[in-house]
């Protein structure tokens, strides 16, 4: 008679959990990490596409290329100013308008679905629409012409273009955050505003006592994540210079040179250098922020 495997109650509540989440660890290694995987193989190697496929391993002259492109160097340069000005920019607008919405105004629920429309409208179309407000005779400058203010060419002027595509950015994302922060508001017992009315607390003395350090978990979270989105800016300065990051690689980042290596010069293995060096930058930054905010438990 053959032998029974018996297994305990534990030992099937813990086969049952991983049958079930057995096809989204299938998903998750099949379309992310294999896809690193191959990015971290493909990096040290020099491989032609092209004609006859080949490849020969090309130990670290990718990465050594990195630094003597000056293209690189533009594309990180731009990519550093738009982070520098669209994360701290949008963090502040979001919970301003956080705060706003918070408070019991007329019509608040109308202002969270004005304000959100951004976020749920497809960035290709945000884009198009923003390259005719932004166009030489668009609605933006004819603002400014009957204002009296100077009028530029946004989309044509290397000193303007990225700053046309960081506006909209952080006109577009800044909503998505501020949902966020206003969920994270209504989580704040009310019983700290009283006893802090009762000590004679103003508000600005809320904001910065109670408000304030309440929201250190969620500021990191909408911070790292601004970080994350902004670092992978490619879709805008696509469409605005058509794929070529002009004008004078003005709007060039860091995806968009990774997109023209990898299926423009077809130089594959270089892109995937260029795509790991990318993601240790944004770890290097989330580590500083996760450093900054150490005091909670994220």
């Amino acid at each position: 008679m053959p032998n029974k495997v018996f297994i305990n109650p534990q030992q099937q509540k813990i086969l049952a959990g991983y049958t079930f989440i057995s096809p989204a660890l299938l998903i998750l290694g099949t379309f992310t990490i294999l896809p690193i995987l191959i990015a971290l193989i493909i990096s040290f190697y020099k491989i032609q596409i092209l004609g006859e496929f080949n490849y020969r391993f090309n130990g670290l002259n990718n990465f050594i290329r990195l630094a003597n492109d000056d293209r690189v160097w533009i594309a990180l340069r731009n990519t550093a100013e738009y982070v520098a000005i669209v994360v701290p920019t949008q963090t502040i607008i979001a919970l301003s308008l956080a705060l706003i919405l918070n408070t019991k105004i007329k019509g608040k629920n109308w202002f969270r679905i004005i304000f959100f429309m951004p976020t749920i409208t497809s960035s290709a179309v945000l884009t198009l629409i923003f390259l005719w407000i932004y166009n030489s005779n668009g609605l933006l400058n004819s603002v400014l012409a009957i204002l009296g203010f100077p009028t530029y060419n946004w989309i044509g002027d290397p000193d303007v273009a990225l700053k046309a595509i960081t506006i909209m950015n952080i006109w577009a994302t800044a909503p998505l955050f501020m949902v966020i922060y206003l969920a994270a508001l209504q989580d704040i017992p009310e019983s700290l505003y009283e006893a802090a009315a009762i000590d004679g607390a103003s508000w600005w003395d809320k904001l910065i006592y109670i408000t304030l350090p309440s929201l250190k978990s969620v500021t990191f979270f909408v911070i790292v994540m601004g970080i994350i989105g902004t670092f992978q800016l490619f879709d805008q300065s696509y469409i605005f210079s058509r794929g070529t990051g002009g004008p004078n690689n003005s709007t060039l980042t860091l995806v968009l040179l990774i997109y023209q290596y990898a299926f423009r010069n077809l130089d594959m293995s270089y892109a995937a250098a260029l795509a790991l060096m990318l993601a240790l930058v944004i770890t290097t930054v989330t580590l500083v922020q996760r450093y900054w905010f150490r005091e909670e438990k994220i």
